[in-house]
């Protein structure tokens, strides 16, 4: 029996079966020989980055270089610049708000068409941790609250970038849900939900999706460090659910060559300095451990570097004739963008922008007919935040704002008029609108050792220099090119970088001397957010000034091979005071048609290396929503956050989009959905408070080193059920521009058959949802959730058509995490079987017992 769902009917997609395996290739033999050439000290070394992103290469074998990536959005490769840029796909949460694994699955197969152009062999994703409090501020690069979601979407993923020839890497193993003291802190988790909840996604994605990577964790899960937990990684991962790939540490997460190598890690990065290579060598040669351990793990990065191509004389898992090519990263992006977008709200309201032209309907789809004027209000429309940041970063050739999106869509005799309103930003952002950059990296001597162009104001190196650029040479790079302004006024600027800076600009030095120090408790958080020196500049609009930034490091990273480089230009228009940026975009408002409000959180509270404090919107964005909403009764307001946000003013306007962090093609996208060329597909795939105080858990911060999951088993919805709370907006949810009919539900042995009409006037796609519920507590009964998600399917069909979904109950959704057996316990009794467009919508129930 298959677990995943088959749908039929109008539209409906099948989702392939798992797949992840070898091509029924046996690569036993070939490893050994391998092997058997190895000496100890090559083997150690094998064990051992060489440099921040890669595995050394043993010639004599026929073995190349095995090159990482950080993922999980696009594939950066071995550069951290804008050299070769990299599309850049919606966050993994707006990937898991489409609940749809065969559209994660084409997102894997784009990644790997964009590591094979990039010579990367294994991608540094998926992250499949969980939303265990919307605090975490690194959940934008998860996917779900909920694990079997989590684990749905991850597995569908996986087979895509796998299909491609590339090793996908599950990360992190397991338990790191926030950011605080993430490199120590020890989870205590109990073992019901440290089975049923976090090891859930990856024991799925390896029995479903059979990934050559895992990542382990920094963080200690009841009292052992991850990279070193030998009951979770061999005995748990390896033993229990057979996975026979690689485990990878977290970047210096591995912290001590016994009990490392004993715990089951295979590789230590990054190189060129880690607890393997020659520490390893002289362990073995001291009798603390066997050859034959270090021979278990290369064996295991061999079996790796053949799957992945970079062995000889034996063919990769997949035929390079046979992976998918020719896929087109801006129409991924743009339609994973659309189909993430969550409608949450959409009331009626007066048919023509004066009320006059019929009876009310809901605000979107926008009547483009009726449109003279759109406001379109908030530095997020002008600046989209694309991106979570963190180790996800990467450059994409171009980004397409909402306001850019919105002025290319709509009619030529629709007038957009745009106003910040308020910007939340307490950083000013990276020079990018009207300046021409690009780096040159310097001898002392002022030798060009090499010349980048930018993709913004930012120059950045993180584990290797640019080619033809080496630690030794390299003194000083300059950030130069042109600023055509565009304005005229107070232009603010502003340095950043752990060196000496000396900007120029028009010839006039601006600013000549140290950069302030580095901010933040993670090293990290401090070497991506380097505080900045602000200035400013009187300047008239259209001219061109030469604009140079001349940045000598401090250092340039602990040591050759991991290399590291972070310095910025910043650059902010001329404003108006807060109060007068409000006003001019309630002016805008009300002389509009309709507004559209793109609010958002910024790098400053939601990004990896710390957690969120609160769940506001930063700056006076509340305020201006509220403003706009009380001048113009036909208001949309775009959420692009990564996690959940706090909407007080949510019931004052009739709309509201989420649009999470959405990728390069974010306004083409969000014009998609405004003017209703394709509908919003998205349903939540976390539960969104109305205010932080009523979410069931926010306790993130640790106490002595040590974290306490004292919630147990209710984390997300489960936690809301039990609390009785009403949320915001419930796991699941997410609304159309069609209405859906829920015909029948039944029940069969080991699925559910769902049957939906599309009652409404337009072609659709609805995300069925199935929950069970335990019908009582049975006598000696575990404590259980109220209901849990078993199972869900996407539909689609024109109006008036049907869609069935046969969905799959897996025999997990009826068992327990027995402490005392130490095994799974199936729970016999009465169940409700519930079909949901949400966690609180229940449409259909239907009655089965389990034996």
């Amino acid at each position: 029996m298959t677990d995943q769902p088959h749908v039929r009917g109008a539209g409906a997609h099948a989702v392939p079966g798992a797949h992840g395996g070898d091509g029924g290739r046996d690569y036993s033999a070939v490893v050994e020989e391998a092997l058997a050439r190895l000496d100890l000290d090559t083997k150690a070394r094998l064990l051992s980055g060489q440099d921040m992103w890669s595995l050394p290469a043993v010639p004599a074998i026929g073995l190349r270089s095995l090159v990482m990536s950080d993922g999980p959005v696009g594939v950066r490769g071995r550069h951290w610049t804008a050299e070769d840029p990299s599309v850049a796909l919606p966050s993994p949460t707006a990937l898991a708000a489409t609940w749809d694994p065969e559209l994660a699955r084409r997102a894997g197969q784009l990644l790997a068409q964009e590591a094979r152009r990039k010579g990367v062999h294994v991608l540094l994703a998926p992250t499949v941790n969980l939303h265990r409090s919307p605090l975490g501020g690194r959940h934008f690069e998860c996917y779900a609250e909920d694990p079997l979601l989590t684990g749905v979407i991850g597995a569908g993923y996986v087979r895509g970038v796998q299909e491609g020839g590339v090793a996908a890497t599950v990360k992190h193993f397991v338990g790191n849900d926030a950011e605080t003291e993430r490199l120590t802190v020890d989870n205590r988790i109990a073992p019901r939900p440290l089975r049923e909840l976090y090891l859930a996604p990856f024991e799925y994605i390896v029995r479903h999706a059979r990934p050559w990577g895992v990542m382990t964790a920094y963080n200690q899960v009841n009292g052992v460090t991850m990279t070193e937990h030998r009951d979770l990684v061999a005995g748990v991962l390896r033993g229990e659910w057979g996975f026979d790939g690689c485990n990878v540490s977290d970047w210096t997460a591995a912290r001590h060559t016994v009990r490392a190598l004993r715990g089951g890690l295979d590789v230590a990065m990054p190189g060129p300095r880690t607890v393997f290579g020659a520490p390893l060598a002289a362990a073995v040669r001291a009798g603390e451990v066997d050859e034959a351990e270090v021979d278990a793990a290369v064996r295991r990065v061999l079996l790796l570097a053949a799957r992945t191509g970079c062995l000889d004389g034996v063919p990769p898992a997949v035929d390079p004739d046979d992976v998918p090519r020719g896929i087109d990263g801006r129409a991924v992006a743009r339609e994973l963008a659309r189909r993430a977008t969550v409608l949450l709200r959409n009331e009626s309201v007066p048919t023509g922008p004066d009320g006059a032209d019929g009876p009310d309907r809901p605000l979107l789809p926008l009547a483009v007919s009726g449109l003279r004027r759109v406001a379109v209000i908030g530095a997020a429309a002008r600046d989209a935040r694309v991106l979570g940041g963190g180790s996800a970063t990467v450059f994409p050739a171009r980004i397409v704002s909402p306001l850019e999106g919105l002025r290319a869509a709509l009619p030529e005799d629709v007038e957009v008029v745009f106003a910040t309103g308020a910007d939340p930003r307490t950083r000013i952002p990276h020079a990018r609108e009207g300046f021409d950059l690009r780096a040159r990296y310097l001898t002392a001597e002022g030798r060009l050792l090499a010349e980048t162009p930018q993709f913004d104001g930012r120059v950045q190196a993180l584990g290797s220099f640019p080619d033809g650029v080496t630690r030794q040479d390299l003194h000083a790079v300059e950030l130069t090119g042109t600023f055509t302004t565009g304005t005229t006024g107070t232009h603010t600027l502003a340095v950043a970088g752990a060196g000496r800076l000396r900007l120029t600009v028009g010839g006039t030095v601006l600013f000549d001397g140290e950069g302030p120090a580095g901010q933040g408790n993670d090293p990290f958080e401090a070497f991506m957010q380097p505080a900045e020196h602000r200035l400013t500049a009187e300047l008239t609009a259209g001219q061109q000034l030469p604009v140079t930034l001349r940045f000598v490091p401090d250092g340039l990273g602990p040591e050759e091979g991991l290399d590291a480089l972070n310095f910025a230009l910043g650059h902010a228009e001329p404003r108006l005071d807060g109060d007068a940026e409000i006003e001019e975009a309630v002016r805008a408002a009300a002389g509009a048609d309709v507004a559209v409000v793109v609010v958002a959180t910024t790098e400053e509270v939601e990004s990896e290396g710390f957690d969120r404090a609160d769940l506001r919107l930063p700056g006076r964005q509340d305020e201006l929503v509220a403003r706009v909403a009380a001048a113009n009764p036909r208001t949309v307001v775009v959420v692009n956050a990564g996690s959940p946000v706090e909407l007080p003013w949510r019931e004052r306007v009739p709309a509201v989009l989420l649009s999470w962090f959405p990728g390069q093609e974010a306004g083409a996208a969000l014009a998609d959905v405004l003017l209703g060329t394709h509908e919003p597909g998205g349903r939540l795939p976390t539960t969104w408070p109305a205010r932080l105080a009523d979410a069931p858990v926010t306790t993130v911060t640790p106490a002595n080193g040590t974290l306490p999951y004292t919630e147990g088993l209710f984390i997300g919805y489960r936690a809301w059920q039990r609390a009785g709370t009403a949320p915001a907006y419930p796991f699941g949810h997410g609304l159309g521009y069609t209405d859906w009919e829920y015909e029948a539900l039944e029940t069969a042995p080991g699925s559910v058959r769902v049957r939906i009409r599309n009652t409404g006037g337009r072609a659709g796609r609805e995300v069925v949802q199935i929950y069970l519920a335990p019908a009582g507590g049975a006598p000696g009964a575990p404590e259980r959730p109220d209901r849990w998600l078993a199972g869900s399917a996407v539909v689609e069909a024109g109006p008036g058509e049907r869609a069935e979904a046969e969905i799959p109950l897996p025999d997990r959704a009826f068992e327990v995490w027995s402490e005392a057996d130490g095994g799974w316990r199936r729970i016999p009794g009465g169940y409700t079987v519930e079909a949901a467009r949400s966690s609180t919508d229940i449409r259909l129930a239907a009655q089965l017992t389990s034996g």
